[in-house]
């Protein structure tokens, strides 16, 4: 089936479609999958196509050829039980020969057994978390545009909106399982050369899976409208050789262990405020601004905040449990303890702050028990 839809769509295509048309179509993708709904999508659309040349032409016909100006009469007649026939019979045989490769398509799309790696897929506002399950690797996604670009004051990238700091590493040739949350509202992870567009819906998990044929980065979007920087979540995927993954795996798996490890220890305050600043601008700065000035009152200003330097236990409180019914989310499950720790020192100290105040890791560690 899959390579008759394949092929089908191949020669259908050749026949048709221009390259202009093309831009405007699909994309064919990089899986088996991706194919076959590219397939099934040409197959349906010439059947269209047909149908519309088909019933348009025998009315345009039918209105020239027996146009009242030259003297045509309406026929009466009451029934015609052959032609009601063929008109049922035919759109009949043309649904159940649309539906007959649409069924067997969409078996494939939600079975994910026998994958070889489980991925876990978290929507946050305004970012992706990816997860390994098992490997003991995550990380946070976020779009890696320059702020300045966004505000026209420099020339936009080639990939502008569409770039991030960490992409999500895949390997070919693997079955790998997606499972999709979400931490605060509806997002949709979407990469049309993966074929894959999934909701992310807060308290549920859901699945999809990929097997991607060819190396190379994929770009997608969240597809569903989730709050003000709903358009700076972009989706990187990174497909690379098995032996090129297994490889960065184990790279991130030792990086991990050397940040648990760094719990242990104690910070200075220059290593938690270089830390902080990096955390700040990945995760804190598209709502807090990258001055702390906040855009009051839906994310308040940091800098100057009195209730923030008053109050050490309350600001560390904050950010790891967030705020109900505001926009302040929980970042106790998204970041590391060695990661809160800093960018809770970072923004008791930046910006004319100078708390003083220094938050270690081992703390944030115990309080996350």
């Amino acid at each position: 089936m899959r390579t008759l839809l394949v092929w089908l769509a191949g020669v259908l295509t050749l026949i048709g479609l221009s390259p202009v048309a093309l831009a405007w179509n699909m994309p064919v993708g990089v899986t088996d999958l991706s194919r076959d709904i590219y397939g099934l999508h040409m197959l349906i659309f010439w059947i269209s196509v047909v149908i519309g040349v088909v019933v348009f032409g025998v009315m345009f016909y039918s209105l020239f050829r027996y146009r009242h100006s030259k003297g045509a009469k309406a026929a009466n007649f009451h029934e015609n039980t052959t032609v009601e026939v063929i008109w049922t019979a035919i759109p009949l045989l043309i649904l159940i020969g649309m539906a007959v490769p649409a069924t067997a398509t969409l078996k494939q799309i939600y079975d994910p057994s026998g994958a070889e790696l489980d991925v876990m897929v978290t929507g946050q506002q305004w970012r992706w978390r990816y997860e390994y399950l098992g490997e003991d690797v995550a990380f946070n996604s976020n779009l890696a545009t320059p702020r300045a670009q966004i505000r026209g004051e420099e020339e936009r990238g080639e990939h502008y909106l569409l770039e991030v700091d960490e992409p999500l590493v895949l390997p070919v040739n693997r079955k790998v399982r997606f499972l999709f949350t979400s931490d605060d509202v509806l997002h949709a992870w979407w990469v049309p050369e993966l074929a894959v567009k999934q909701d992310t819906v807060p308290g549920f998990v859901t699945e999809n899976w990929v097997r991607i044929n060819e190396p190379g980065i994929y770009r997608g979007q969240c597809a569903e409208l989730c709050g003000v920087d709903h358009g700076f979540m972009p989706v990187v995927v990174h497909a690379v050789e098995e032996d090129e993954f297994d490889a960065w795996l184990a790279e991130r798996q030792e990086m991990a262990s050397e940040e648990a490890m760094g719990v242990d220890r104690e910070w200075e305050m220059d290593e938690l405020m270089e830390r902080g600043e990096a955390v700040y601008g990945s995760i804190c700065v598209s709502c807090h601004q990258s001055e702390g000035q906040g855009t009051p009152p839906a994310f308040p200003a940091l800098a100057g905040n009195e209730e923030l330097l008053a109050d050490l236990e309350w600001h560390k409180d904050t950010v790891l449990n967030g705020v109900p019914g505001t926009a302040m989310a929980a970042f106790r499950s998204t970041l590391n303890p060695v990661e809160l720790a800093a960018v809770i020192t970072y923004t008791r100290n930046a910006w004319g702050n100078e708390t003083g105040d220094v938050v270690q890791p081992a703390e944030i560690a115990e309080e996350l028990q």
